[in-house]
C-alpha cells in the first residue's frame, strides 16, 4: 500500500534562497491534492528567519488547501528556533516519518 504522505526534503541551508523552491514544491503537491505533507529535515544544517517564514507560509497554505502538515528530523538549533518563536507549539514535530505513519494510520482504522 502506497503512503498517504508525500515527503519534502529540504537540504543544506533554508533561508531566503532555498524558500522560494521549498514554497514552490509544497504548491506542487498542494495542486496534485496531497493530503498530508512531510517536511523532513534530516539535510538541514541551519534555518533562519527567512526559511522559518516559509515554513509558516507553507503551513497556511496546506491548512487552506484542507491539508495537514507535519515535520520531522529537526536538528537542535531548528528546535531551538521552533521554540524561541513559539512554533514548536504550532507545527506537529515527530522524531521520524514512520513514527507518523504509524500514528495516521492508527487513526485511518
Amino acid at each position: 500500500m502506497q503512503s498517504p504522505i508525500k515527503v519534502v526534503k529540504p537540504f543544506g541551508i533554508l533561508d531566503g534562497t532555498q524558500a522560494n523552491e521549498f514554497r514552490q514544491e509544497i504548491s506542487l503537491l498542494l495542486e496534485n491534492n496531497t493530503k498530508f505533507i512531510l517536511i523532513d529535515f534530516r539535510e538541514v544544517t541551519f534555518m533562519d528567519s527567512s526559511g522559518l517564514g516559509a515554513l509558516v507560509l507553507c503551513l497556511k497554505t496546506v491548512r487552506t488547501a484542507g491539508g495537514k502538515l507535519f515535520i520531522c528530523s529537526i536538528n537542535d538549533q531548528i528546535r531551538m528556533l521552533l521554540e524561541l518563536t513559539s512554533m514548536d507549539r504550532v507545527f506537529e514535530i515527530f522524531s521520524c516519518r514512520e513514527e507518523l505513519e504509524q500514528k495516521i494510520m492508527s487513526e485511518s482504522l
